[in-house]
């Protein structure tokens, strides 16, 4: 995922590529900010790029900026658009975010949700006000539900190894700072091998 201060806009580009070098698979661009006329050629630029690698290019939160951008997928929270009204209008993946709570998790489900992600899983230096999770979460979410589940908040190589295989992994600090490249083929490597 992107931040507005580790990933200046004006280098996210060439940092995505590093990224993706290093082998991400999928890519959000989060930002709490921006109005969605500032960030629309941003975004289109990040959705091409994407495009271009194979990457899958994800929007947090903002339903118009996805669909302006066309983008691969939208990331909702509690605080955004509701999933039935987002569905009527964006045709392709959609994540919610589901923080600690099953119930959420299977609504979401039911209400035709892509992927459900959980956390914060640890104390994350972008959202140090985030309640923290139990790791059993996952256990109890792989034994009712039937869709891909990612993990969120203050992972990093050391304790991302500690978490049930998961489906995805979404990281901000531990894939931006220091050399993005090799960050994201250690992230990969980790996680992989848990799969």
């Amino acid at each position: 995922m992107s931040d507005e201060s580790l990933t200046p806009y004006d280098q996210l580009p060439n940092m995505l590529e590093c990224a993706i070098q290093g082998g991400i698979t999928l890519f959000q661009l989060r930002d709490k900010t921006h109005s969605d006329t500032e960030l629309l050629n941003l975004a289109k630029d990040l959705a091409k790029l994407c495009a271009r690698h194979g990457v899958g290019f994800i929007v947090n939160d903002r339903l118009e900026l996805a669909l302006q951008c066309g983008a691969f997928g939208l990331h909702l929270g509690q605080e955004d658009t509701p999933l039935e009204e987002a569905r009527k209008h964006f045709k392709g993946v959609i994540g919610i975010s589901c923080y600690g709570d099953l119930t959420r998790a299977k609504q979401a489900q039911d209400l035709g949700a892509d992927y459900i992600a959980f956390g914060a899983c640890f104390n994350s230096p972008t959202k140090p006000k985030a309640s923290t999770i139990s790791k059993e979460v996952f256990t109890q979410a792989r034994a009712c539900l039937k869709l891909p589940l990612c993990a969120i908040g203050g992972l990093t190589p050391t304790n991302l190894a500690t978490l049930p295989p998961l489906d995805m992994a979404a990281v901000i600090s531990s894939l931006w700072v220091g050399d993005i490249a090799q960050n994201a083929r250690v992230l990969k490597e980790i996680f992989n091998a848990q799969s």
